[in-house]
C-alpha cells in the first residue's frame, strides 16, 4: 500500500509553510504550536472566528517570542462550497504549501446530512479532507517536496467489513436496530479506514512527484471531542479522559512526521507513536482504496463556490 520514493536530503520544518484543519483546539492545537516554536509559518482553517483568534494567540504564544506568521482561513469542513472558498482563498494569499495536515474530524450520534446530501461524520472526516487536498494537490507539487498528513485512528479496526460503499448516507447504520449495536461508531470507524485508504491511494496518484502522503494514529486523546452528542457522550468521554493521553502526546507523531528527514522516502504508510504500523487488513485493500477514490470524487464533483 506504501510506495517508496527517492529519499530527501535534507528536511527541516523551519521557514516552512504548514497548513492545519482541526487547530483551535486537541491536538492539532497541541501540533500547530510545536511547529511554530519550530519557527514554521503556520496557517489554520477554522469554523469558528472566535475561537481560531484565540487559538493564533496561543500559537503565537509558542513561538516564544519569535516573529512567525500564523494565517487564518475560515471554513466549515462538512460544507464542500465553503472547503473551496478556503481553498481559493489559500491559492490567494499562500505562495507555497509545504505540509498540509488534514486533522479536523468528528462523531455524530444521530445521523445528520450536510448541505450537500452527506452523512455528517463522512463529509467531516473524510470528504473535507478529500476534497481539499486534491484542491490544493499543484501547489503542494510547486514546492518540489511536500508532505500531507492525515488523523487517522486505530478506531479504524471497528469497521471489519470494511466500506459500506452500498450505503453511502449511512442509512442502515443509523436505523434500528443497527443504532443501538452503535452504528455511529462503526460509520466513525469507516471515516478513519477511509483516512488510511485514501492516503494509500493518494501516495500511488503522487508518485514521482515528490509529494509524500502519511496517516497515523494518535492515540486516545483527553480532547472535546464528541461533547456535542448529548449527555450519554459526554459522561462517556468523561471516564475515558482518565485514561487518555494529553493533546501535546498525542500530537507527537504528526509533528514528528512533519519535520523528520527519517519519513522523506516513504509515502502512503501508516504511523503510530513516531513507527510505522501495519493496520489492518480492510485498510490495505488496494481495490477499495482505489474505489474510494473514485466514490469521494463522483460526490465532491457537483459541489459549486
Amino acid at each position: 500500500m506504501k510506495e517508496r520514493m527517492v529519499k530527501e536530503q535534507t528536511w527541516t520544518v523551519q521557514g516552512k509553510w504548514v497548513l492545519i484543519t482541526g487547530a483551535t483546539s486537541g491536538i492539532g492545537l497541541a501540533a500547530a504550536k510545536a511547529l511554530a516554536a519550530r519557527e514554521a509559518h503556520i496557517g489554520i482553517v477554522a469554523r469558528n472566528p472566535v475561537k481560531a483568534q484565540d487559538a493564533i494567540a496561543q500559537i503565537r504564544e509558542a513561538a516564544a517570542g519569535q516573529q512567525i506568521a500564523v494565517d487564518l482561513f475560515l471554513a466549515d469542513m462538512s460544507s464542500q462550497s465553503s472547503i473551496r472558498h478556503a481553498a481559493a482563498d489559500i491559492w490567494a494569499r499562500w505562495p507555497r504549501i509545504d505540509v498540509l495536515v488534514n486533522n479536523a474530524g468528528a462523531m455524530y450520534v444521530q445521523r445528520k446530512l450536510t448541505d450537500d446530501g452527506q452523512e455528517m461524520t463522512w463529509a467531516v472526516n473524510h470528504l473535507g479532507p478529500y476534497l481539499l487536498t486534491t484542491l490544493l494537490l499543484d501547489r503542494l507539487k510547486e514546492s518540489g517536496q511536500a508532505r500531507i498528513i492525515t488523523t487517522a485512528s486505530h478506531g479504524h479496526k471497528m469497521a471489519r467489513k470494511g466500506i459500506r460503499f452500498e450505503d453511502p448516507t449511512a442509512q442502515r447504520l443509523y436505523s434500528f436496530p443497527q443504532a443501538l449495536l452503535g452504528g455511529a461508531n462503526f460509520r466513525y470507524g469507516e471515516t478513519k479506514l477511509a483516512n488510511i485508504l485514501f492516503t494509500a491511494e493518494l501516495a500511488k496518484r503522487l508518485e514521482g512527484t515528490g509529494v509524500s502522503a502519511y496517516s497515523f494514529d494518535p492515540g486516545l486523546v483527553a480532547t472535546n471531542f464528541n461533547q456535542d452528542n448529548g449527555l450519554l457522550a459526554r459522561m462517556t468521554m468523561a471516564v475515558m479522559r482518565r485514561f487518555s493521553r494529553t493533546p501535546e502526546k498525542g500530537a507527537e507523531t504528526l509533528v514528528w512526521l512533519a519535520e523528520s528527514a527519517d519519513v522523506g522516502g516513504i509515502s502512503g504508510a501508516y504511523y503510530a507513536d513516531m513507527q510505522e504500523r501495519t493496520p489492518a487488513p480492510q485498510a490495505r485493500d488496494a481495490n477499495a482504496a482505489r474505489q474510494l477514490w473514485e466514490v469521494s470524487e463522483a460526490q465532491t464533483r457537483n459541489s459549486a463556490m
